[in-house]
């Protein structure tokens, strides 16, 4: 029995979503939809936009127009990256305790690998404040679009087509150079959803709290940094049942389950 073959860099392009966080203005939502059409991709999500539907979208999305009819919208980010085995968020600033960093050059080709083993998200926040701190920690990786210190505001609709640009980019460099394959596209065991490790997270708090290793009256950035190693680490899926098995002894011995799922 063979497995079957993985997608081609060019075909990863379909798993990828693009999330925009809270946007403000409509126009904005139009102007990705067409940033990203240019550039192969076509799936569009919303996490509590301030204004949607609205005609201007439709207006700013010129032949994208198809990409804001599909569009999905969802309550908060963990419901927008939900069964992702990659979440990249796109930030303006450094911020600190956050996901790994890499520039966009260097993390689109690591991102199409990711892709073929399934989907990936990569998430704007809104025209004003960006993504607020605990959903740059949701996610798995961050980047910054390498912008002149002297004048770094970025335009919503750029800073997308900028990235789809270099995940365009990355796809076409891979499929002309091996004919589709990318190193690290084999994998034991399948990659852990974004779901599977928010909870294994959700487990370690609580079994931390079991064992008096954590006060939750006064947790420090203690999780903080352990969701950074857990999201460095690219856990495969057997790896997160592994874990959560270890915590679950852990809890028997201390013989206070703190209970949860």
């Amino acid at each position: 029995m063979t497995s079957d073959p993985l997608p081609s860099p060019l075909d990863r392009l379909s798993r990828v979503r693009v999330v925009l966080h809270s946007p403000r203005h409509p126009g904005n939502i139009g102007a990705a939809a067409r940033a990203m059409k240019t550039m192969g991709l076509s799936r569009l999500a919303l996490v509590m936009p301030e204004r949607f539907p609205d005609d201007e979208a439709y207006r700013r999305a010129s032949g994208a127009r198809d990409l804001i009819d599909a569009i999905v919208q969802h309550p908060d980010l963990d419901a927008a990256a939900a069964g992702c085995v990659a979440v990249v968020a796109v930030a303006a600033r450094p911020r600190d305790h956050a996901p790994v960093s890499m520039p966009p050059r260097t993390l689109m080709p690591r991102l199409l690998e990711l892709a073929a083993h399934g989907e990936v998200a990569l998430v704007f926040g809104n025209e004003t404040n960006g993504l607020a701190r605990a959903d740059v920690n949701r996610c798995d990786f961050l980047t910054r679009i390498p912008t002149d210190a002297a004048y770094a505001s970025l335009n919503l609709g750029a800073a997308v087509q900028v990235l789809c640009y270099e995940l365009r980019s990355a796809a076409l460099a891979a499929a002309g150079t091996d004919g589709g394959a990318l190193p690290g596209d084999e994998l034991d065991s399948p990659l852990a959803r974004h779901g599977q490790v928010a909870q294994l997270l959700a487990h370690a708090e609580r079994t931390l709290v079991a064992l008096d290793f954590l006060d939750p009256d006064r947790p420090s950035r203690l999780m903080e940094r352990i969701a950074r190693l857990a999201r460095k680490a690219r856990l495969e899926q057997e790896e997160v049942n592994i874990l959560r098995g270890v915590l679950a002894a852990a809890e028997a011995l201390c013989g206070r389950p703190a209970g949860g799922t």
